[in-house]
């Protein structure tokens, strides 16, 4: 028997219930707030995600998928999707005619990681970007999104934490800085942080290392080293969520796993899920759009992880599983191909029609009728046939009535709809 590839999973009826709930709130959020949906390639060129992300990052260094095509020109799965975003952008010179431009997105995303709860080497994404706005206000109203999708989603424990990772400016005194305290606790950190602290000292604070996250404990802040344009925007954001009552943390070792992020970094933190417990995180990367080859635009935005907040909603499948509303039992050949025909013209009205096509007793197949929680039961014989009428069973109150042949499909819905 072949299985799945470790890491992967089926979403099975009974779990994508709440998965579409989860994606019809986010839709329906997200386009109130002016956002328009994009869905882009799951395959991009390998130098995107290179230049975009960082080449001295675990994504790129050990978690992508990449591989040669047929040409020997190196492609990639995409493990996060701004980076395709921006590329797109730039491509179809959105900025021309305006650039500031609203976009969300659902889709996977792929990273060789080691499987555990809630992370998966397919894993799905929601995400939101926005272009062109340098305020502070947007990154505010990006994190408000975020914790109200989770609020709607019966989320019960979700807790922004944030930071700011100022421009190239601040970040330059910072490393100095930070790399002078790295060499001071050497000896507690891992080999991954040892040659990190060479290259992006930055990051060491991201380590999930239990002995490297003891030592960063007295580490540098950034927000000390924040120059007076940074130190403002910082300031303004965490005024609007004040304003807005959207509790946070201020987490000075929050800077999150790529290179690309600049002032605001943020991720939604949550308890539900043991050591895992970031579902959303995000943050400004004004210099990316540049980066890739278009003109200099902010830009700001974050993903959630839809496999991690399924696991948290407090929404369940049952509230949203769709029962039968007619259950059709044929019984013969003559009544057979009439009742398939009222079968198809049912769905086609928006009433639920499964129609039992087996040659089992009238007994087993109200059996299933009854398993399956089918509101009514159509039933049709050749006596049926014979006297012009059919029997329609209310599953509930057991109540039998008859209904003519003549215009069955009308007459059947008024009586369920009454």
């Amino acid at each position: 028997m072949i299985q799945l590839i470790r890491g992967f999973k089926d979403i099975l009826p009974g779990e994508i219930e709440i998965w579409q709930n989860i994606e019809k709130t986010a839709r329906s959020l997200f386009e109130n707030f002016g956002f328009k949906e994009i869905r882009l390639p799951i395959l991009e060129r390998t130098e995107l995600f290179a230049r975009s992300i960082g080449e001295d990052t675990d994504i790129v260094e050990k978690e992508m998928y990449t591989f040669p095509d047929r040409k020997g020109d190196l492609v990639t799965l995409r493990p996060e999707a701004t980076a395709s975003v921006v590329r797109s952008y730039i491509q179809h010179k959105m900025y021309a005619k305006d650039p500031v431009r609203k976009f969300y997105s659902i889709g996977p995303m792929f990273r060789r990681e080691r499987p555990q709860k809630g992370r998966y080497r397919q894993f799905y994404q929601i995400n939101a970007e926005v272009f062109g706005i340098n305020s502070p206000f947007i990154d505010a109203q990006l994190i408000f999104l975020a914790v109200k999708l989770f609020h709607m989603l019966e989320v019960t424990d979700a807790q922004p934490h944030i930071n700011s990772l100022g421009c190239s400016q601040c970040r330059s005194n910072f490393k100095k800085a930070l790399s002078a305290f790295l060499l001071s606790v050497t000896e507690k950190l891992c080999d991954a942080c040892l040659k990190r602290s060479k290259k992006n000292p930055l990051r060491a604070l991201d380590c999930k290392n239990s002995s490297c996250r003891e030592a960063m404990v007295n580490a540098p802040a950034i927000t000390d080293y924040l120059c007076p344009e940074c130190r403002q925007h910082f300031e303004t954001v965490k005024s609007a969520l004040e304003k807005l009552e959207i509790p946070f943390v201020i987490d000075k070792n929050l800077v999150r796993g790529l290179d690309y992020y600049t002032r605001t970094t943020f991720e939604i933190q949550t308890g539900l899920l043991g050591a895992q417990n970031a579902v959303a995180g995000g943050g400004r990367y004004d210099g990316l759009v540049k980066t890739l080859g278009g003109q200099d635009q902010p830009a700001t935005g974050f993903a959630i992880g839809l496999d991690r907040l399924a696991e948290i909603t407090g929404i369940r499948n049952k509230d949203f599983t769709k029962k039968p509303d007619i259950y059709i039992v044929a019984l013969g050949e003559k009544s057979e191909p009439l009742a398939f025909e009222w079968n198809c013209n049912f769905g086609l009205e928006g009433i639920r029609p499964e129609m039992d096509l087996s040659n089992r007793s009238l007994k087993s197949r109200m059996k299933r009728a009854n398993k399956l929680e089918a509101a009514y039961v159509l039933i049709v014989g050749d006596n049926e046939l014979e006297e012009g009428a059919v029997i329609l069973r209310n599953m509930t109150t057991q109540k039998q009535i008859l209904i003519p042949i003549e215009s069955l499909v009308e007459r059947v819905i008024a009586e369920i709809k009454a």
